[in-house]
């Protein structure tokens, strides 16, 4: 099944915040919270998928031939293509009733697994959505990525333990949901952290053999400060747009962060991607891989987990196009130079 053709079988499934588009580009659920949309007025989810779209592309077919290979190494991992599975708290929530956050992290978990990538599960207020989680991850043989919130120390400390007895491909914070409305004013606290307080996250991730990765950096500065603290990773995201009205989109800093966190940095990007092209978009600017989230939720609705294999599927096939049609056999070959402009 192609895309659109799940995002018609969720309709009826899902709901009913989300809209199940045949392109989830934000404009149908613009400013919807709860629900996939965003914050204020709603403009900034719609923006990141538009940034991609303005990025041209070199076509460039004066080479030998050659079949694309897809696969990449992310987070020590070789995957077959440079997408995973991007995190989700509270998916009845957000979604509708037809999967509890459980069943959901089931389905994507398996399905990436089975399509040789990687998906992240979510955190939420409810505690049991980590524990959930970091079981259903370790039972996978640590194929998968828990992602925790900026709690207040004790309640991170006990959610990094749980993370960490997973022995995941690596452990993540989304710093950024310190911003999400229905975070604040709650119990277990959610706020901002300091430079000196991820660094202590991010030697305790590594004394368990663990890599650690911080979501939510949108500054060159942010980028530099993450470096120094020692992740491993960062990714580029700005919450799809729920967490702050008036945000770049990812596409517009993307480079400028890559640039500044240097070698020793994963530099990972979501926000709007939705093609194969626009994986190829994010790596030509310099980006190690991509999490695509809100698509996957409809797949899941749409087919399960055929479903969302299908839609890894179609991604891989549409990277492996772009790379033939621009001259790179390897994924380790896209480069700036593709871009046109």
């Amino acid at each position: 099944m192609t895309y659109s053709e799940l995002a018609a079988a969720a309709r009826g499934n899902i709901g009913p915040h989300c809209r199940a588009c045949p392109v989830c580009d934000g404009r149908a659920c613009a400013g919807v919270m709860p629900g996939p949309g965003d914050k204020g007025v709603g403009r900034v989810a719609h923006r990141n998928w538009e940034a991609w779209q303005a990025l041209r592309v070199n076509m460039d077919t004066l080479h030998e031939t050659f079949s694309a290979d897809t696969r990449a190494t992310v987070l020590g991992r070789e995957l077959s293509l440079p997408v995973m599975v991007g995190p989700v708290g509270d998916v009845q929530r957000h979604y509708g009733e037809r999967y509890d956050t459980v069943g959901y992290n089931r389905c994507v978990l398996e399905a990436a697994a089975a399509e040789g990538t990687l998906a992240w599960t979510g955190d939420g207020l409810d505690a049991s959505i980590m524990t959930e989680a970091c079981g259903l991850v370790g039972s996978l043989g640590g194929a998968g990525v828990p992602t925790v919130k900026p709690w207040d120390d004790a309640t991170l400390s006990r959610k990094l333990d749980e993370a960490l007895s997973a022995r995941p491909a690596a452990v993540a914070m989304d710093i950024d949901a310190a911003g999400l409305p229905f975070l604040r004013g709650q119990q277990p606290p959610a706020g901002a952290k300091s430079a000196d307080q991820i660094a202590r996250v991010a030697a305790r991730c590594h004394d368990a053999g663990a890599r650690f990765v911080l979501k939510g950096v949108m500054t060159e500065r942010a980028a530099l400060r993450a470096a120094d603290a020692g992740v491993d990773a960062i990714v580029v995201s700005n919450h799809g747009g729920r967490v702050l009205d008036g945000t770049p989109a990812t596409a517009e800093v993307l480079a400028g962060i890559v640039d500044a966190a240097g070698e020793g940095v994963e530099v990972l990007v979501d926000g709007g991607i939705r093609s194969g092209l626009d994986v190829f978009r994010a790596l030509a600017l310099g980006a190690r891989g991509c999490l695509v989230c809100r698509p996957f939720v409809v797949a899941t609705f749409g087919g399960g987990e055929d479903g969302v294999r299908a839609y890894l599927r179609e991604l891989r096939s549409e990277l492996a196009d772009a790379m033939e049609m621009c001259g790179a056999s390897s994924v380790a070959r896209i480069s700036r130079e593709m871009l046109w402009g």
